[in-house]
């Protein structure tokens, strides 16, 4: 019988942890190394050195300030979820795990969830808003243990 391997994705914006696993419970005694991911985060102020400007009023002499016409930080978290999922995806096409367990901080979460493609949504068996990118193996195998009692 072949044996159904479990991923569990760990992510925030710019951290994440692929955790290969038989089952969603034994992360603390596996032995494959986890697929770390990391995102350069740039600051606000490098993203944006320049202040968007100022406009004059139709009419008079008036000036007032414009605003930025997006929202960087928020990009540069979608483009990093879109590299998560591109990978994701093409492992799962080369079969090498059969389900998922999504653990992301809730605005990243959202971001997947947003990008996902269907067919990765298919395996998604779990989704858990929080931030674990910062635990051990061993202390996210507690809290999911926790979790399940």
């Amino acid at each position: 019988m072949k044996k159904i391997i479990h991923w569990v994705l760990i992510a925030n914006g710019g951290h994440a942890k692929i955790l290969p696993t038989e089952k969603s419970t034994d992360l603390a005694k596996n032995q494959s190394k986890p697929l770390i991911f990391e995102f350069d985060h740039k600051r606000l102020g490098e993203i944006m050195s320049d202040k968007p400007g100022r406009s004059f009023a139709s009419d008079g002499s008036r000036r007032s300030s414009m605003e930025y016409s997006s929202e960087p930080e928020k990009e540069q978290e979608k483009q990093f979820a879109i590299t998560l999922l591109e990978e994701l995806d093409r492992r799962l096409k080369a079969q090498e795990f059969a389900r998922l367990t999504i653990i992301a901080e809730p605005r990243m979460l959202g971001t997947l969830r947003n990008q996902m493609s269907e067919t990765l949504k298919r395996v998604v068996v779990k989704e858990l808003a929080r931030d674990w990118t910062k635990l051990s193996c061993k202390d996210i195998n507690v809290a999911i243990e926790k979790l399940q009692t």
